[in-house]
């Protein structure tokens, strides 16, 4: 069951149906659990009971660093001592175990074929070779981690430790968020359960919105990117440099609208339900800082980072040069989040990288009068813009390519490198029956569209209001209908 599909919709619909026809919280918890646990077996079906392990075993982890001290003992303050040492042992047993499943099912094969490699060792790489053919690993698994170790260090920072295992699992669950996120806190989720209501006309309205918007920019927009860029990727020994650089700037709107869109449907359903999931996207190819895109770029992940890693590791507390070793480390570890392979952690690097030389820069800037000022100015915001963003697509390259052996052969022929005499006709003429310039118009008209879309939104601080959102609804399920590729691809992040 896929979100652009008809099974979903009516899927929705029956769950939206039984859902508001009970009263009871309980039953509404049943009803959000079981629905849950048919919308990841349509997908991945044996991987429930591990699901369920896990979640019971965060669930009683949780209710134990969440205990109070016994105050009777008379030695109060050996108590309190005892009580503090043994939630943090607990909390750390917790983040291991949640890390361990995480790097058992993901990162094995990467391990073992980086060791065998480097030691020559041909045990292991076929071992890894063997385990990359035949382990899958569970949906949504790197989200399903980081939302558990979130809700441990939260108890341990005081927030109260749920002693419902139902609302836990259905929260952990909860079937538009399950795969890919956006990363939810659980007290978020038990407080809108707290007081949610059947919504209004107009919330009723936004939700069916946000799905037929995801639904325009996943199978209209996303997918048919999608088809180019895996036709000059998938040939880029034969692609030129123009070629690559097109694919490039491809492949990040095609991640952006494949990203946004899946969110936008999640957003969508769940506000159909009574949740208001956070947002993940602010419009971040129009930042002018990578520190900035980073605020806008898949928020809850950041929002993740910054409070669970960076703060922890002392953020910016403790003089420059450990808030630059504090920024490196964060994003590596972002980048492995990713995937098992070195382009991943390569682009980590980048982006670590970019933020340090960012908060050099910063610093110098607020040193310099005459520097600081140019950064406010008009000229000096279109220079941070093009810097920031043309950092952010190449770094893309390495997403796009894990294998370090083909991004860098693009990276290296992004200059002066001629296509293949047959590439234009295979590719541009029989595979997408349009030429390149055309397929630059096109891509420059999305931004085109996003920018208007940021006028209003940012500059002009409008919205459309919601009887045209329900007059444009029909046509653009309509359009997704009549021009999304046969077929559609699967979406970039169920891969993380």
């Amino acid at each position: 069951m896929t979100f652009l599909s008809l099974t979903y919709g009516l899927f929705l619909i029956l769950v939206l149906g039984i859902y508001w026809s009970v009263r009871e919280p309980w039953w509404r918890l049943w009803t959000l659990l079981i629905a849950s646990l048919v919308f990841y077996a349509s997908l991945q079906v044996v991987y429930i009971p591990l699901l369920f392990a896990s979640l019971w075993l965060n669930f009683r982890i949780g209710q134990a660093i969440g205990e109070p001290p016994d105050w009777r003992i008379e030695d109060w303050q050996f108590a309190q001592q005892d009580w503090n040492r043994r939630r943090v042992q607990l909390l750390w047993f917790g983040i291991a175990a949640n890390v361990l499943l995480l790097v058992g099912f993901k990162y094995v094969p990467f391990l073992l074929s980086s060791v065998g490699g480097g030691l020559n060792w041909a045990a292991a790489q076929q071992n890894a070779s063997w385990l990359d053919e035949n382990l899958v690993v569970p949906l949504g698994l790197s989200f399903f981690t980081f939302e558990c170790i979130a809700y441990l260090v939260d108890v341990y920072r005081g927030a109260p430790a749920t002693q419902q295992f139902l609302k836990f699992s259905a929260y952990k669950l909860f079937f538009p968020k399950l795969i890919s996120g956006p990363i939810t806190r659980f007290h978020l989720f038990a407080t809108q359960l707290k007081a949610q209501q059947f919504p209004k006309p107009d919330q009723i309205v936004e939700g069916v919105w946000l799905i037929a918007c995801g639904a325009v920019k996943k199978g209209l927009l996303s997918d048919n990117i999608g088809t180019f860029v895996d036709l000059c990727f998938g040939n880029i020994q034969r692609a030129g440099s123009g070629d690559l650089w097109l694919a490039t700037f491809a492949y990040g709107l095609q991640l952006y609208l494949d990203f946004s869109g899946y969110v936008d449907i999640v957003r969508g359903s769940a506000m159909l339900l009574g949740f208001n999931l956070p947002q993940n996207f602010d419009f971040p190819y129009f930042s002018t800082s990578i520190a900035d895109f980073w605020r806008r770029w898949h928020m809850t992940l950041g929002d993740w980072l910054r409070n669970y890693l960076y703060f922890p590791l002392g953020g910016s507390r403790q003089g420059l040069q450990r808030t630059c070793l504090n920024l490196m480390i964060v994003m590596l570890i972002a980048g492995i989040w990713h995937g098992a392979a070195w382009g991943f952690v390569v682009w980590g690097a980048i982006h670590g990288l970019a933020l340090v030389v960012h908060r050099l820069t910063q610093v110098y800037s607020d040193r310099t009068p005459s520097l600081k000022a140019f950064w406010l100015s008009i000229p000096g915001a279109v220079i941070a813009w093009l810097i920031t963003q043309l950092m952010v697509f190449i770094a893309w390259i390495f997403f796009r390519l894990p294998n370090l052996k083909d991004s860098t052969w693009v990276v290296q022929h992004l200059w002066g490198h001629a296509a293949d005499a047959q590439f234009t006709q295979k590719i541009y003429l029989e595979g997408l029956k349009m030429e390149r310039p055309q397929i630059a118009l096109l891509l420059w008209l999305i931004v085109a569209l996003m920018g208007v879309a940021y006028a209003f939104n940012r500059g002009l601080k409008l919205q459309i209001n919601w009887p045209l959102k329900l007059l444009l609804v029909p046509l653009f399920f309509f359009l997704v209908w009549m021009l999304a590729p046969q077929g559609s691809l699967p979406y970039i992040y169920f891969d993380f």
